[in-house]
């Protein structure tokens, strides 16, 4: 309990820390995508029963896909 505590903390730190400028137009495409992507993964994955493999493959393809429009423009 007390490390899963502690990893959330240091992502959140992490997160953070990385903020130091405004996102670029294909950043932000790509953190649309992937959120996008684990939504839409967790939610199907959750009515077949693989529910953290549909939202790691979700998000990855929602990033890939996000990236890939946002640089094409």
């Amino acid at each position: 309990m007390i490390g899963t505590r502690l990893i959330a903390i240091a992502l959140v730190g992490c997160t953070l820390a990385a903020c130091d400028r405004p996102l670029t137009t294909p950043e932000k495409g790509a953190v649309v995508g992937a959120a996008a992507g684990t939504g839409i993964g967790l939610v199907t994955g959750g009515s077949f029963g693989t529910v953290v493999g549909a939202g790691l493959i979700g998000g990855a393809v929602g990033y890939l896909g996000g990236t890939a429009i946002d640089r094409s423009r």
